[in-house]
């Protein structure tokens, strides 16, 4: 790791690169590299992990690389570091997402142990959860404002909301089941055989819920029998869904996003509980807008984030090695 680790030792790039694959990503194609230079981390986005029919302008993408921010955040500060953070730091280099700066040494405090120690916890949970509510303070956390600039999260829990998100969700994901690019793509990110994708990308078949038992309308395949709009209305309103939405819709925006989410995911594991991500409805430009409409929000809807407790564990997606991660290739 001598190339790209300048000023790290070979412990410390290890633990900053296995922070940063550790966070969520669209399709889990991890669509990021580390670059480590004399007390920064460099986080750049892959532009080789292109989804034309999940992600066509690239927003989920810019999502995931948010994601890794707090990560590798944490990552530096657990190594005894201060940071400064500073996103899209180079025009010249829009493959540049965030610059990471090590700073004075310090110890880190217990929500930041507690955070980190998140990381290697979190998963995607698709599945039903348990019935148990989620505390309220616990949600209070999570939405309380503020937390990143121009990012805010929306409890959709009156009935009209509920009702329209769920006409929405049904209607998106039949558009999806019905789109042969999108369900070619789904196909190509989908590991069936996880033991031999220890390393690497894609989301593992194990953990998708099976066609019969889909909780609301994600990832819809050919022969998922898609609830419908009745039927999603009331696992919604058994479940706690919220709507991360921002004033504008820039890449910086997006970039925001992805790291309000990972602070909430982390929130989430520390106190218990699990989340599932879904952002491809809202590429269908009529659903998003629909939304943003109904809940009445300032500026466009980003992501949907389900949370609650687990019925059980799920396995862990695979993931990029560190050495690919840190070469960037």
């Amino acid at each position: 790791m001598s190339t790209g680790t300048v000023g790290w030792s070979a412990a410390e790039a290890d633990t900053l690169a296995n922070a940063v694959v550790s966070a969520p990503s669209v399709l889990n194609t991890q669509p990021w590299s580390l670059h480590l230079e004399r007390y920064e981390a460099l986080l750049r986005e892959r532009r080789d992990a292109w989804l034309p029919y999940h992600d066509p302008k690239g927003r989920d993408r810019a999502i995931s690389c948010g994601a890794a921010v707090p990560n590798l955040e944490l990552a530096v500060r657990v190594l005894g570091r201060e940071t400064t953070t500073i996103l899209l730091p180079d025009p010249d280099r829009p493959e540049l997402v965030a610059r990471v700066v090590a700073s004075a040494e310090r110890e880190p405090d217990a929500d930041e142990r507690r955070a980190y120690a998140a990381i290697a916890r979190r998963r995607s949970y698709r599945l039903p959860f348990a019935g148990t509510p989620v505390p309220a303070d616990v949600l209070a956390t999570v939405l309380r404002p503020g937390a990143v600039d121009g990012v805010r999260a929306a409890h959709v829990r009156e009935a009209h909301e509920v009702n329209e998100l769920a006409a929405m969700l049904e209607y998106a994901a039949v558009a999806q089941q019905r789109d042969p690019g999108y369900q070619r793509e789904l196909s190509l990110w989908t590991i069936q055989d996880q033991r031999s994708h220890r390393h690497g990308v894609g989301v593992a078949g194990a953990a998708l819920p099976s066609p019969s038992t889909l909780p609301w309308a994600g990832l819809a395949r050919p022969r998922t029998a898609v609830p419908d709009q009745v039927t999603l209305a009331r696992r919604l309103a058994d479940e706690t869904v919220l709507l991360f939405h921002t004033d504008d819709d820039t890449r910086l925006d997006h970039v925001r996003v992805g790291i309000a989410m990972e602070h909430a995911w982390l929130t989430l594991v520390s106190s218990g509980l699990v989340a599932a991500v879904q952002t491809q409805p809202l590429q269908l430009p009529e659903v998003r807008a629909r939304l943003a409409d109904t809940l009445v929000l300032p500026g466009p809807a980003q992501l949907l984030m389900r949370i609650g407790y687990p019925v059980g564990p799920v396995p862990r997606s695979p993931r990029r090695s560190t050495f690919e991660l840190l070469r960037g290739d």
